[in-house]
Order: C-alpha cells, then sequence, then structure tokens
C-alpha cells in the first residue's frame, strides 16, 4: 500500500490565563506566525503599556468590551504613526537619498505598523461568533474571507476590520462607468477602484476580427466584462487565484455575461491562440509582505516578464498583446523604460501604439505622501503589442 501522509496541523497559538496554559488555532491571512508571547488584555490596559508590549512583540488577548478594544486599537495606531498623547510627531526621520530607498523605507515603516496593530487578538467561537461584550456579528463577512467555519481560532483585531471593511466593498461594489454597473471585489481580490485602466480598455480601437480574448489575470473580471460588454463573442480569462476566479464568476454573473466569458485556473495563458490578449499585472516588482498583496506586487517582475514572453505564441496572425500597466516602478527607481523595451523586443515583440493616461486617485494630489513625487509622475498606459 502507498505511503498516506497526513496534511500538516493549522498553527496554534499558547497563553497562560487564570493559572491554566490554553491553546487555540492560529488564523492569519497576512501569513504571520502566531506570536510566541502573549498576555491576556481588558477594559483596564492602558494604550501606553499596550503599545510598549506590542513593540516588543508580545500580543495582547483581549478579554474585555469590543468596542474597547476598537479604540484602543486606535490609539495604537496614533502611537505607531509617531504622535503621542500630545499628538506632537516626533522628530523627522532624515530625507531619503532617492526614490527607491524612500520606496524601501516606507515599506519598512509599513510592514513594521502592521506588526505592531496586529498584536492586539481577538477569540472567535462557534460559528465566526465573538465571546467579548458589545461585539457584532461578524458570521456574513468571516465567511466570505475564510469560507465554512470548521474550529474556534484567536486572530488579531485588524485583520477582522479589514474583513469587515472588504465586505462593505463587496456588498456595495465599485461604479464602473465604462460599463454602467458595479464591480463586486471580494476579500484579498484587488478592487478596480482606479478606474483610468479599465477606461483604457473601454477606448482601445479592437483589432480586426477580434472575436475571441484572453484576459490573463482576471481578478473581479472587470477588464473581460468591458471586453464581453464591447461586443466580443468569447473571452477566457485566467487566473491562479480561487478567490478571483470566484469573484470573476459571481460579477460575470451579476452582469448578465457568464455565458460569454470562461474562467480557467492557469498560470498565465490558456490553451491556443487569440486575436487579442490583454494582461494587467500587478504594476510595483518588490517582494509582497502578505499573501493578499500579490495583486500589487509582481516580485521580479515574474508576471509581466512571463506575459511578454509567451504573448507572441498566443497570438493569432495580426493578433495584438495589450499591457495595461503603470510606470511608477520607474518612477521609483524599481525599473527602467529601458528594461521593459528589452524585454518587448527580446519576446520577438514590437510596439503598434501606447495610451497614456494620469491617474486620478487621491494619493497622486496628497503631499504628505512619502512617496508623493513618485505617484504625481505616475503615468498609466496602455501598450498595444504585436509580434515582430
Amino acid at each position: 500500500m502507498p505511503e498516506q501522509t497526513s496534511s500538516p496541523l493549522p498553527p496554534h497559538i499558547h497563553w497562560e490565563e487564570n493559572g491554566e496554559q490554553r491553546s487555540a488555532r492560529w488564523r492569519s491571512e497576512a501569513g504571520m506566525p502566531p506570536p510566541k508571547r502573549v498576555v491576556i488584555a481588558d477594559d483596564t490596559t492602558n494604550a501606553d503599556t499596550a503599545y510598549r508590549l506590542a513593540c516588543e512583540g508580545t500580543a495582547l488577548l483581549w478579554r474585555g468590551d469590543f468596542q474597547n478594544a476598537r479604540q484602543l486599537l486606535q490609539a495604537l495606531a496614533r502611537r505607531a504613526d509617531h504622535k503621542g498623547k500630545s499628538g506632537k510627531k516626533v522628530k523627522a526621520p532624515k530625507v531619503p537619498a532617492s526614490p527607491t530607498e524612500a520606496f524601501h523605507l516606507h515599506r519598512q515603516a509599513q510592514s513594521q505598523r502592521a506588526r505592531t496593530l496586529a498584536m492586539l487578538l481577538i477569540p472567535f467561537d462557534d460559528g465566526y461568533t465573538i465571546p467579548l461584550r458589545r461585539a457584532p456579528d461578524v458570521k456574513l463577512a468571516c465567511n466570505e474571507a475564510y469560507g465554512r467555519y470548521e474550529a474556534p481560532f484567536i486572530a488579531s483585531l485588524r485583520e477582522l476590520l479589514g474583513l469587515i471593511g472588504a465586505h462593505e466593498w463587496r456588498r456595495s461594489g465599485v461604479e464602473i462607468p465604462a460599463l454602467g454597473a458595479r464591480i463586486h471585489p471580494h476579500y484579498g481580490v484587488f478592487s478596480p477602484v482606479r478606474g483610468e485602466y479599465v477606461q483604457l480598455v473601454a477606448d482601445a480601437q479592437l483589432p480586426a476580427g477580434a472575436n475571441l480574448a484572453f484576459d490573463i489575470g482576471v481578478g473581479t473580471g472587470v477588464l473581460s466584462a468591458v471586453l464581453a460588454k464591447r461586443g466580443i463573442a468569447r473571452v477566457v480569462a485566467t487566473d491562479q487565484d480561487q478567490r478571483a476566479l470566484s469573484c470573476a464568476r459571481e460579477n460575470l454573473a451579476l452582469l448578465g455575461l457568464d455565458g460569454k466569458v470562461e474562467l480557467q485556473v492557469t498560470d498565465l495563458f490558456p490553451e491556443g491562440r487569440a486575436p487579442l490578449v490583454v494582461c494587467n499585472p500587478p504594476w510595483v516588482p518588490a517582494r509582497p509582505s502578505s499573501p493578499i498583496e500579490y495583486a500589487v506586487y509582481d516580485p521580479d517582475s515574474r508576471m509581466l516578464r512571463g506575459f511578454l514572453a509567451g504573448l507572441a505564441s498566443h497570438l493569432t496572425p495580426g493578433g495584438e498583446g495589450w499591457l495595461i500597466v503603470s510606470d511608477l516602478a520607474e518612477h521609483l527607481g524599481l525599473r527602467p523604460r529601458e528594461q521593459l523595451l528589452e524585454w518587448i523586443a527580446a519576446a520577438g515583440l514590437k510596439v503598434l501604439d501606447r495610451t497614456d493616461v494620469r491617474p486620478v486617485h487621491p494619493r497622486a494630489a496628497d503631499a504628505t505622501d512619502p512617496l508623493h513625487a513618485a505617484r504625481a509622475a505616475e503615468v498609466t498606459s496602455l501598450w498595444r503589442l504585436g509580434a515582430a
């Protein structure tokens, strides 16, 4: 008989309470390991003590009022942002020597802030109930993000609030003018709040005879929906992430387009060729700090390079590949324009045309953003590529 292998046990968190050693399952969508040191905290715990413990890597398992826990988390966030009780900021850090250094320092600060704020923990009991006073009903939000309830567990309050926020985004949706409808992003799936890239796909001239298109990295399904609405008879959309595929499936059904779009679980391209192949890869070539950041960060430009390398062999004669990408990485010094052009040429491709648009999101005009200079100069482009 073949040897049977058991699946690894889920991670557990351990602590002492009322003189007893206890443990529970640990859950972190950000991929954080369970804290090694845990103390019990409640309504008597003050913010300065909580912040000191959190910075030292000691987690606080909350046993008090839920709304007080939210207020404590806000107090921790103020301290993490270098604001004390007086609201005065501490001495400003030195000015980064380059945009690249500014980016890495910003990411480092974000990571440290996230680790500190994740130290405030909440218990979850049967059916995703929270055994705390004034705790909200989070069953639906947790089911959407985690799936079916399995066993009691501990998770960070910050993660829970992220789940609740994602649930509200999913419920209300994002208005997409190019569709005249809303797209409903799921937890962990990149939301199409930056509508300028969607509009580029809605406005670009379709290749002659384009009755089939491939959408590489479907995400919420927004670009597949735009292509189908524009009259392309069949769209084959791919993704490796089950959350994205589920999200796209639901959105396409709500729009009445599920019969025109076929979803496939695969890395990059489906089988065959098409007169139009569209890809909107993550725009920043950096390492994600959590699994749900893969929609934003593309380590070593893996998806971008993979798309370019395989595009020519998946285009029909005279077909076009549409690459939608921001030049933010160029302004941050993470990937020069020359590198992108070299990859295009090495893949046996040529640039047929390029359409640019300035971003309109609030961060582009926020002078307090550490990356303001790069964001203010950013341009999003639709590159029309063909076989050389």
